[in-house]
């Protein structure tokens, strides 16, 4: 069974943050859940065009207000508190960030640790 707390991660190598986000990664692949579970706070005015092209995402809002845009076809979606929305196809987007969000992320395959993304938006691929 593993343990962990928001405080046993913040200030250590789980805690990993770039331009306007930080994410504190409370299961990672060494873990061996097949998968990396993060509790992210990505701050207001933050405008983030990401695309993961080696990774499937799912992020649930828990706190603060934001816009998802679809790339593809340009649908915009609402994000507050009590709404999840899942990168199923790899989906290249752009969050817009009104309201200071806090997301709780599952990646798979799972993140190994340290992991920020390229200028593509996206996490190098995963190493066997």
């Amino acid at each position: 069974m593993i343990i962990r707390s928001l405080s046993e991660v913040v200030g250590t190598e789980r805690d990993v943050a770039g331009e306007g986000w930080r994410s504190r990664r409370l299961l990672l692949r060494d873990d061996g859940m097949g998968f990396s579970l993060h509790d992210t706070v990505v701050e207001a005015g933050a405008e983030l065009q990401m695309e993961y092209r080696h990774h499937l995402e799912a992020c649930y809002c828990v706190e603060g207000e934001a816009e998802v845009e679809e790339l593809a076809g340009g649908a915009r979606h609402r994000i507050v508190p009590g709404t999840l929305y899942a990168l199923d196809r790899h989906d290249r987007h752009v969050v817009r960030v009104s309201q200071t969000l806090r997301l709780v992320c599952v990646f798979n395959p799972p993140l190994a640790g340290t992991e920020t993304h390229d200028a593509s938006g996206a996490f190098p691929r995963a190493e066997s």
